[in-house]
């Protein structure tokens, strides 16, 4: 493949390489993210993040995305024009949990944020909803340093499950779906919406009647001091 046999002048030599760059820095940030859920469990006993996926874009991806864009399947232009070449999904239980990762991700001294898209507050023509940072985290080599982009996305579990169908489907479709096909996965989108909301609230109708209780409790409870 011609992306593999090209030479980035930047000291990037050869196509195993910049693969062990990517691979790296999942690796980094993906250690992270476990560590920032750990810590909130231990101070708040609860965890944002139900579960992390990784993955590294195939050569077969990035040759279609370098055309699309217009550029020659070189590793120059790979490393240049391509984001997501190393993406991280980090699925949470409700939207609230999105925001609360991506702040706590953007406090991260070593990890630089380059760009985000809030597809949540704008979501995509298709109905599409996420959350988007493009990140680079620095990969200590034993001559140099090199930062590497990675692609991070952030979403809740209704989302999660409405975008890998759809890609299903587009997939089948070669990304030309009948109009009634796109009409209902928009519509589909929408009660996705509905029910991330629904769930949202009541987990707050929840938190409230659990502080409620905790504080009814603390109240009839003896005072220090008390006599019987």
């Amino acid at each position: 493949m011609e992306l593999a046999g090209q030479v980035n002048g930047e000291g990037i030599d050869s196509w195993n390489t910049i693969i062990f760059l990517y691979n790296s820095a999942l690796k980094e940030v993906g250690t992270k993210l476990e560590i920032l859920n750990d810590e909130f469990q231990h101070v708040h006993q609860y965890n944002p993040i139900e579960y992390i996926k990784s993955r590294i874009k195939s050569p077969e991806s990035i040759v279609k995305k370098l055309k699309r864009y217009g550029y020659e399947s070189t590793i120059d232009n790979m490393v240049n024009y391509i984001n997501d070449i190393a993406g991280i999904r980090i699925v949470c239980s409700f939207t609230s949990d999105i925001y609360r990762m991506a702040e706590m991700i953007g406090k991260q001294n070593d990890l630089t944020v380059v760009s985000v898209k809030d597809y949540i507050k704008n979501p995509k023509a298709s109905g599409y909803k996420s959350y988007h940072m493009l990140v680079t985290v620095p990969i200590f080599l034993s001559d140099r340093v090199v930062d590497t982009k990675v692609e991070i996305q952030i979403r809740t579990i209704a989302m999660d499950f409405w975008a890998s169908l759809e890609h299903k489907i587009y997939y089948k479709f070669e990304g030309n779906a009948p109009d009634y096909i796109s009409r209902d996965l928009r519509d589909c989108a929408e009660i996705v919406s509905m029910l991330d909301a629904k769930m949202l609230s009541l987990n707050e109708a929840i938190l409230e009647a659990r502080a409620a209780q905790r504080h009814d409790m603390w109240k009839q409870m003896p005072s220090v001091g008390a006599t019987t």
